[in-house]
């Protein structure tokens, strides 16, 4: 057994147990190993320490309660180890800027710590060959656009910790702009008929640390409206990862952080990095498996620079 395979155990050990207490012993004996060993390598693969993962993921779990149920906020902090309800709005707080009742009365989108899939860290698959892995299919090729694409919309600039999907907690600051598009997409005019709804992030032009997002939809033409961005998606190579979801909810949060997770892994492997955007397009949210094309600016890199 590798060790991340027994780390992934305890990983899905903790997911099955999240309502029950849980030990540093108990999860030790799950991965084979001593506390203090089991503990180290927690936290250099997983990159938080045992209890502070555990924290996030119950605070994830009540997220899903506080949206989709009625149960009292006392009661979803008892259901997942909180002390009393002070103690449970101070952690969800301190994670989230925003208090579990103010979440649940605006319906509020947050990020999320996802639970991670080591394997995709270890995993390699051939381009059009699927990779099928706890709950996500994700498949790698290379395509050709043929000419230039416009996509219109909403943009802002965020935190690049607000896109990295998985390991950062908070309000959403995507969530909101695409709230903000979806309210207002039947008075944009030139929007493609039935095209797709596409996310953009680039690079060029925001600080240090930061970068531009853009929530739309494919349009005809290049635009100029007040309040609005078009983007042109130009005419060149593409890495394009397809992957899919049973729900839209787990695609755009987990699923989509572990598709990020193995395309870090597989663009490293094939000697070639990220450009100066990606466009994500989306399939009909209301079916389901749900889907995303996510479409990579990239350059190959080269020994030299390998080397430096």
């Amino acid at each position: 057994m590798y060790a991340w395979e027994s780390i992934q155990f305890v990983l899905d050990y903790i997911e099955d147990h999240l309502r029950d207490e849980i030990t540093i012993e108990q999860l030790a004996n799950v991965a084979y190993l001593s506390p203090f060993y089991f503990q180290r390598l927690f936290h250099k693969l997983v990159k938080v320490p045992v209890y502070e993962y555990i924290r996030l993921r119950r605070l994830a779990a009540t997220c899903k309660l506080l949206q989709t149920t009625k149960q009292s906020i006392i009661d979803i902090a008892c259901t997942y180890q909180f002390s009393n309800q002070s103690n449970f709005t101070r952690a969800f707080k301190k994670a989230y800027g925003i208090t579990p009742s103010k979440m649940r009365s605006t319906q509020t989108i947050v990020n999320q710590y996802e639970k991670p899939d080591l394997l995709l860290h270890y995993v390699m698959v051939d381009e059009g060959v699927p990779l099928i892995s706890d709950g996500i299919v994700l498949e790698v090729n290379r395509k050709k656009v043929d000419e230039t694409n416009y996509i219109l919309g909403f943009v802002k600039e965020i935190p690049i910790t607000d896109i990295m999907g998985g390991q950062d907690t908070g309000v959403s600051i995507t969530g909101e702009l695409w709230d903000t598009f979806h309210k207002l997409k039947h008075t944009i005019p030139g929007l493609t008929v039935n095209g797709k709804e596409c996310g953009v992030v680039f690079a060029q032009g925001a600080k240090e640390g930061h970068c531009f997002y853009l929530a739309g939809a494919e349009a005809m033409t290049n635009q100029t409206i007040d309040n609005l961005y078009c983007f042109e998606m130009p005419a060149q190579n593409y890495i394009v990862y397809n992957f899919e979801a049973e729900t839209f909810y787990e695609l755009v949060t987990s699923a989509e952080y572990k598709a990020q997770v193995f395309m870090s892994h597989w663009m490293k492997k094939h000697e070639l990095e990220r450009g100066l955007f990606a466009v994500e397009k989306y399939s009909d949210t209301s079916k389901s498996p749900a889907n995303i094309e996510t479409w990579l600016d990239y350059r190959k890199i080269y020994k030299t620079e390998r080397n430096k």
